[in-house]
This record gives C-alpha cells, structure tokens and sequence, in this order.
C-alpha cells in the first residue's frame, strides 16, 4: 500500500469548488458539458468533500454524497457515495488516494453511516480499500427484426404514449420511488437529483436524438416509463438504426412487458442497445430468441462495510443463519476480529464475540456479498473465504442470498 500523503488534505471550500472541478475533469479526460458541471455544484456536498493541495494546485479529490440503500429485507440504509474521485497524473503513487481513502472513511464513521458506496472507473484500485463487487449489470445489443417478445396476459390493456420528459418528470419519479424498497442496491433520490434524469448535452448524443420518453398508462395512472435515444442509420439492405435505452421503469408486468414491446417496435430501429439492467431482467423471458440479444455483464457498485457490525444487523437474511465470522481488515482495523450473525427474515444481530470462527474472510468480501447478488460459496471457491466449521459455508451463503439480484439504476 503507498505511504501516507505529504500533501495538505482538507474539507472542500466552496471559493475552491471551480478549482477542485478543473482537476476532475482533467483526471477523467479533460471534457465536461456545461449543463454537467452546472449540476455537479448544485449536488455537491462541500462538507463532505475533499481536496488534497501542493500548495495551491488541487492535486487530488474525494467526495461523499448523503444516500439511503434498499439492503436485503427492504431496509433504507445510510450509506456514503463515494464520488469525484482522481488524482492528478503529476503526484501518482505519492499516497494520495491512501490519504483521501483513510481521511474519507474516518469521517463516514464519525457520521454513523454503516456502509461506502461506489461504482469505479478503474475496479483494480478498490479492493485494496475494502470495497467488494456487490451488483452487476446487464447489457445487450438486441437484433429486433429476428427476436421478438411473447408478452403476459393483460399488456394489451396498458397503454403506451409519448410524453416530453421533463413534463412527466414528477410522475415518474413516482414510479421509482415505489420500486427502491423492493430492491436491493437502488438509492432513495434525494432532493435535485433527479434533475439529472434530464440531463441531455448534445456532446453525450454521438448524433443520436435528444432524450426521447413514453409513459405507460393504465386507468389513467402513470404506472412506468422508458427513456432513450433513437439513431438512424442506413445499410445496404436498407435501415438499419439503433435505438439506445437510457431509463425503464414498471410497476407491474404487463406494463413491464408494454414498454419492451413498444422498445422492440420502434420504426426503422433494428438493433435495441440496451445498458445498465439487472441481471434477472424479465425481458429476457420474454424475448422468444435470446442469442439474437448478445447479452453481457459487468461490475456495478461496490460496497463497503464501514461498521460491519451495524451493517451485517441492517439487512435480513432469507434463511436463518448463526455463524462466526472472522474479519480481516487492515484499513479499517475496528472491523478487524470475530462477529457473531444470527439473523433470519424477520431481523438480525451482529456482535463481538470470542466464540470460535465458522468462516474467515476479509470485509471485501462481506462487502461483496452483502446485497445478495455474489454467493459466499463462490467466493470460497475462488479461496476468497475459508471455511472454519463444516457446513457453515452453506448456511451463510443460502442465508446471504436475495430474492431478486441487486441492482444500482441510480448514477453518482
């Protein structure tokens, strides 16, 4: 691990915001849209944000937005976004992410918050910290003239229209909102973000239209929507267009299914890009030919567990589990040492013990296992947990797991 910083790390002042930006921007490829940055210091919370200085150049920046995480068993649970992370080119390897990353999880402590959030640009640099894959996503690229949908009893009955984006915003807002305690990994909107939502620069479009939105219906009640972006394109045979999706939402299935359907029936589309779904998403029990979709996954949030004993009571488990861990953690020694979890679906507790350890394993994979999505028995299978008492892997891992996959719609 690099030594400590020599730097000067400190809470971000808000005459610094302009500064601290330009170096995060410039670590993250030097561009940003106007209406990015406009939003980024509406969101920014400067007592919860760091910058570290060689004199008066920002040389690196952390930040921490206030979220609440549905957790196994629906729980809201407080947790830190980790956000506007990067470290100038200039002063690598010179322990500056080691300083911001201990000063940043020092204070998620004193604040009381359990867990760290984060989805990473560059995966390889987190582990280190003690932040563990925890959700995945799913992605396609659908070939819509030869893969259909077999659709549900009562989609004909739903119905489907166009609406500009930002007239509906709130009505759709509202389906989101009724769907964060159903699954794990989706973050409560706090205040603002949801302008977000809305965001559509020319410079993000690579010649595809502006942000384009159609509500479902029934009984006059919004109950999902879809937003995205259609690409016209021209081939020998003919169109040959793409249609990205960007944000879908249902409340039930056959409004599930009326929005894939309209999505599969655009005109002149054939290909439907589809990015950041869960990876249990109905689609694909509808679609009548899944190789025509040229699925894919790909690493999501990481978690980390900053009090695992406050984290591990949070959530609930589906099967009853009693067992010791031994946890190691080198970065966050007050984690470090044996915890008793007995838990079932109704609630849990977690606390020091000096019972004998049932599994040992580092609170990377805690933190990775934590919303359900990774087993505990792969991750032993890949020698990332040990099992101390016979039979206490299964017991952890069934118990661990979640009735649908975690997911992280919500972009920090």
């Amino acid at each position: 691990m690099a030594t400590e910083s020599v730097f000067g790390t400190r809470v971000l002042r808000r005459d610094e915001w302009d500064t601290w930006y330009d170096h995060l921007v410039r670590a993250f490829g030097g561009t940003s849209a106007p209406e990015e940055r406009e939003l980024d210091r509406s969101l920014t919370e400067y007592d919860r944000s760091l910058g570290v200085w060689d004199g008066d150049v920002c040389v690196g920046s952390a930040g921490a937005f206030t979220f609440r995480v549905t957790v196994p068993g629906g729980n809201p649970v407080p947790a830190a976004g980790v956000t506007m992370v990067g470290v100038a080119a200039t002063h690598r390897r010179r322990g500056v992410l080691t300083s911001l990353m201990r000063r940043q999880l020092d204070d998620v402590r004193s604040w009381g918050e359990p867990l760290a959030l984060l989805t990473a640009s560059e995966p390889a640099i987190y582990g280190r910290f003690g932040y563990g894959a925890a959700t995945f996503q799913l992605d396609a690229d659908i070939d819509t003239a030869r893969a259909g949908l077999s659709v549900p009893a009562g989609t004909d009955e739903v119905r489907v229209r166009y609406a500009a984006p930002a007239e509906v915003l709130d009505a759709c807002e509202a389906v989101y909102a009724r769907l964060v305690p159903q699954r794990p990994g989706m973050l409560a909107r706090q205040p603002g973000w949801e302008r977000g939502r809305l965001l559509d620069p020319e410079s993000w479009r690579d010649g595809a239209s502006s942000l384009l939105c159609v509500v479902a219906e029934r009984d006059g009640e919004v109950t999902g929507y879809a937003r995205y972006r259609t690409k016209l394109g021209w081939g020998d045979g003919g169109h040959d267009g793409t249609l990205t999706l960007d944000d879908l939402a249902a409340l039930d299935p056959a409004t599930d299914a009326a929005l894939w359907r309209f999505l599969f029936g655009v005109d002149l589309m054939t290909t439907l890009a589809v990015r950041n779904r869960p990876v249990d998403d109905a689609w694909q029990y509808l679609v009548t030919d899944i190789r025509r979709c040229r699925t894919r996954l790909r690493d999501s949030l990481y978690v980390r567990l900053v009090d695992v004993g406050a984290a591990l009571a949070a959530r609930t488990y589906q099967a009853p589990v009693d067992v010791v861990f031994e946890v190691e953690d080198a970065f966050c020694p007050w984690n470090g040492g044996r915890w008793r979890l007995s838990g079932d679906a109704k609630g849990a507790s977690c606390e020091r013990t000096s019972d004998p350890a049932d599994l040992a394993l580092s609170v990377r994979e805690l933190g990775a296992a934590y919303l359900g999505g990774v087993p505990l028995a792969g991750l032993a299978a890949a020698g990332r947990v040990r099992e101390v008492r016979r039979g206490a892997l299964a017991e952890a891992s069934v118990g661990f797991g979640a009735a649908v996959a975690p997911w992280l719609p919500h972009g920090f």
